[in-house]
């Protein structure tokens, strides 16, 4: 007996609309958010459970406690749609689109692997955004003054009560809290740092993946959570359009009529990279090609990289191409389990 689930997840409340296997719906129940009577409500159903849930702030916790509990839990990334909307439709709709198979590609979610390290990288994260929104804020307040602050000796206390002379004083005392804000959130940055790279290490696989080219420890750390197993990806093709990097082509008016038969047009298609990506991953690869190619002593990629604009590629395609390839390499070396050997790079990254 199969029971396809769907849940509707609120701060306060989870709606659940269970479909029996012709599509009927049998029951709509509303359970409080806490972990007991969402475990509670989920051992009184009969049968195999499907469960689907959006992606959200809730989700990674509901599925840690959950997937033990069902057959199948399957995360759906929603898009907005026109038309009524309420809990119970939303719940609904998603045991609708799981019953019948048109969810798409689901949410990766693994309850088993990297959580710690999961945490400390987000933690992190968090803390470096901060502390740079921090840094544009105390520059702007100098700016708007006419105080040329240019470097960043703005952001050390002495630098700041140099320039803050010619400030107002209802300036200088906002200057001064918001440099105190920054020394906190650098002394932050280390401590979580520091947590982080702990953790990181405590996988073999991160010492591995600190060998490729353009990346190292704070690189490695992130992307060891996002991504938990190269196996998800069978081919480079499908890591890179993970990454940001998938190019598709868009073209319309594709068909003419030639004598008397609908014949392929010969149009422009327009190339670009893929709009669904992950967004962290995107940024690790694109730093790491740019310290590859400004940053690092001669080597393989750096030559690449060279041909391409040698030979009148535009420097942000080369920059990808290299990209590329380094996202090609470390998942060979992640399935591989292989420290990084430049001798064995080959080809230029597009295939």
């Amino acid at each position: 007996m199969e029971r396809t689930l769907g849940g509707d997840v609120h701060a306060a409340s989870c709606t659940f609309s269970v479909l029996n296997e012709s599509g009927k719906q049998l029951r709509r129940d509303v359970v409080e958010t806490k972990g007991q009577a969402l475990v509670g409500y989920l051992k009184q159903q009969p049968g195999n459970l499907h469960l689907c849930i959006e992606e959200g702030e809730w989700s990674q916790w509901l599925y840690e406690i959950l997937s033990p509990h069902v057959a199948e839990l399957v995360v759906h990334r929603g898009q907005w749609q026109p038309g009524p909307k309420s809990d119970a439709l939303d719940a609904h709709g998603l045991a609708e689109k799981l019953r019948t198979g048109r969810l798409g590609t689901p949410v990766f979610k693994d309850r088993r692997r990297f959580t710690a390290l999961r945490e400390a990288a987000r933690v992190y994260t968090m803390v470096t955004r901060d502390g740079a929104r921090v840094k544009l804020r105390i520059k702007s307040l100098f700016r708007s003054r006419g105080v040329a602050c240019p470097g960043e000796s703005v952001y050390s206390a002495a630098g700041r009560e140099k320039r803050a002379k010619a400030l107002p004083p209802a300036l200088r005392h906002s200057v001064d809290l918001l440099g105190r804000e920054l020394e906190t959130l650098v002394g932050l940055k280390a401590e979580t740092e520091s947590a982080m790279l702990r953790e990181s290490h405590r996988h073999s696989i991160a010492r591995v993946l600190e060998s490729a080219p353009g990346l190292g420890p704070i690189r490695v750390a992130p992307m060891l959570p996002i991504v938990v197993t190269p196996h998800r990806f069978r081919t480079k093709r499908q890591f890179w359009s993970y990454c940001g990097f998938g190019v598709v082509t868009r073209s319309s008016a594709d068909w003419v009529r030639e004598n008397g038969r609908w014949e392929k047009a010969r149009v422009v298609q327009t190339r670009g990279l893929s709009f669904s990506h992950n967004r962290m991953m995107k940024a690790i690869f694109k730093g790491a090609a740019t310290t590859v190619i400004a940053h690092s002593s001669p080597n393989p990629l750096r030559e690449n990289s060279d041909r391409l604009l040698t030979n009148g590629t535009k420097p942000n395609l080369a920059k990808l191409t290299i990209a590329r390839q380094i996202a090609a390499i470390v998942l060979a070396m992640w399935k591989a389990k292989e420290r990084y050997e430049p001798e064995r790079i080959q080809g230029n990254g597009r295939d």
